[in-house]
């Protein structure tokens, strides 16, 4: 339920609100939009309606909510939530590029990565330090040594960076050294590490996992808003079909229908959903004309020696091309220069 507070509604008053829904079990999420305030109440429908809320001051309306995620529904939130991540800000109308290699190799390597990433005009560095593979034999990462290069490239370049997270002590060693975590495609519905980055206070960036629906994947979001981690950025990046000459099938689609359901940003990776450097600049641009927040994509200095994913890994003057097309797309979008 989503009970609207008035305009000017006091704050002792607000308090009465929370207090009555904590009396009775529920959890109260308040809400401060530019518009309106809200109080979103997550618990049993049948014990709400028997509260009668709209009775108190300061009340105006109780409205039920149809989507089985709450927290995340734009019936809570009608506005878009940013989300600040170093100095860039997600949902915003200009798309955020995240660019790095999809392993921390060395550092040479990744200082190298982190350098032309900057100087395309990328805000975040993404760099896997803790690799969940397919094969046990395939190459894991550099763990905390690959998380200490990231923080230092990041001193370095004034990049922002996000790393993928596995378990609960990959996360809790990642939260000394990274800006943004995030759950990949295998671990979308690990529903334990789901709520242990909604109580870890820094920006989380969640992957569709490739069988899921949309609304399982916002179901997962809603496990970390649901312990009090609103900072949350979706990611698409493709979805397992029958088809074989791509590593898997984007789901542009889901890019306008999400952000039609739910408030929070959603970003674009077309690099593990197509599996092909080929066609990640083409649908980059796809992405960002379908209204996507921004994009996740590797970049590797030498992608024909890269450890994983060199196959699908842009070459950094390719990033820098893409970017240069990214800015041109945008501002026609957006009208500049009309």
């Amino acid at each position: 339920m989503v009970i609207v507070m008035g305009v000017n509604a006091r704050q002792e008053e607000i308090d009465v609100v929370m207090n009555k829904l904590t009396e009775f079990g529920f959890q109260g999420h308040l809400i401060r939009g530019v518009n309106r305030i809200v109080i979103g109440a997550v618990g049993d429908r049948a014990v709400i309606n028997s509260l009668n809320l709209e009775v108190l001051p300061g009340v105006e309306k109780v409205i039920p909510i149809i989507h089985p995620f709450k927290l995340v529904s734009r019936e809570v939130r009608d506005e878009q939530t940013t989300i600040k991540v170093g100095n860039a800000v997600l949902g915003s109308n200009k798309p955020v590029v995240i660019a790095g290699p999809c392993a921390v190799e060395s550092r040479e390597q990744l200082m190298t990565a982190a350098r032309r990433a900057a100087a395309a005009g990328a805000s975040i560095l993404r760099g896997g330090t803790f690799k969940p593979r397919t094969s046990p034999y395939s190459f894991q990462g550099l763990e905390e040594e690959g998380l200490k290069l990231m923080s230092q490239a990041a001193a370095e370049t004034g990049l922002a960076t996000v790393t993928e997270i596995v378990d609960e002590s990959s996360l809790e060693l990642a939260l000394n050294y990274v800006d943004m975590v995030q759950i990949g495609a295998r671990n979308m519905q690990n529903f334990r590490l789901l709520q242990a980055v909604g109580r870890c206070g820094k920006p989380v960036l969640l992957k569709r996992g490739f069988s899921a629906t949309i609304e399982e994947w916002l179901m997962s979001a809603e496990y970390i808003v649901s312990e009090g981690n609103a900072d949350v950025v979706l990611c698409e990046r493709g979805i397992r079909t029958f088809e074989k000459y791509t590593r898997n099938t984007l789901d542009l689609s889901a890019v306008p229908l999400v952000k039609g359901l739910t408030h929070l940003p959603v970003i674009v990776d077309p690099s593990h959903a197509t599996g092909k450097r080929e066609l990640v600049v083409p649908m980059s641009l796809a992405a960002v004309a379908a209204g996507a927040d921004g994009l996740i994509i590797e970049m590797h200095p030498e992608p024909r020696s890269a450890l994983c994913d060199g196959q699908q890994s842009l070459t950094p003057d390719e990033l820098d091309a893409l970017m240069l097309k990214i800015v041109n797309l945008s501002n026609v979008l957006s009208g500049v220069g009309a």
